[in-house]
């Protein structure tokens, strides 16, 4: 009975030091990003498997409730995600391999009233800078999406609490690029692969319908797969 009851400590030992060592070699992305990244995310995290372990910032299902109002796992503008980051920035155990960044369709929202834009083009770069210094003082490697489309017309017609424009994306994504120019971070230009998606992609104002969503993910998974195999990750 010793023994066996010796026999059973030390499997049980062996099995806890695997579980630990398998969850210390999984790669950990963390995704902060808009309501686009919320709905490519779940299909993202199924095609990049059980090796890697996706987090996020907050409940995923929670702010899948309203996707217009950025709340939980939806990172909103780019003054909201830098918040965010500055409340991680002395947290020892927010050390991702990598984070997948993305903020600009909340920036442009605009009052339909008036046309005040929420984040204007200064401080939008700005916030940029002040992420990356942040996440390179952390030594947090990130990858920048680009922003997604708006047709005004579409947008128009589908949303009355705020209007978006085309015009102020391209402005947009232009100062990202220039900014992820500036400090080299490699970007995925979902911006432009989403454009080839279809004329029925829209499910609304802004977000894809699941045929679309689900090309996104994988357009993704394969820029991070080929990303892991350069890092060696």
């Amino acid at each position: 009975m010793l023994k066996r009851n010796l026999y059973l400590i030390t499997a049980m030992a062996c099995m806890l030091c695997f579980c630990s060592w398998y969850m210390k070699r999984q790669f950990t992305l963390f995704i902060l990003g808009d309501s686009i990244s919320l709905q490519y995310g779940s299909y993202l995290e199924k095609q990049l498997g059980a090796a890697v372990q996706v987090q996020r910032k907050g409940s995923q299902e929670a702010a899948m409730r309203n996707l217009d109002v950025p709340a939980d796992a939806n990172g909103g503008d780019s003054r909201m995600v830098l918040s965010y980051l500055r409340t991680r920035e002395k947290d020892e155990a927010f050390k991702p391999d990598l984070l997948l960044l993305n903020c600009g369709l909340h920036d442009i929202k605009r009052n339909p009233t008036n046309g005040k834009i929420a984040v204007d083009t200064a401080e939008y770069r700005s916030n940029l800078n002040a992420i990356y210094a942040l996440l390179a003082g952390k030594k947090i490697p990130v990858i920048w999406v680009r922003t997604t489309e708006v047709i005004d017309s579409v947008h128009a017609a589908k949303s009355k609490a705020f209007s978006r424009f085309s015009r102020d994306v391209n402005v947009y994504n232009a100062i990202a690029d220039d900014v992820c120019g500036k400090y080299q971070i490699p970007a995925i230009d979902l911006y432009s692969f989403t454009l080839t998606q279809g004329d029925d992609r829209f499910a609304d104002h802004v977000h894809y319908i699941p045929r679309v969503v689900q090309r996104q993910a994988g357009y993704i998974a394969e820029y991070l797969k080929q990303w892991r195999k350069e890092h060696k990750k």
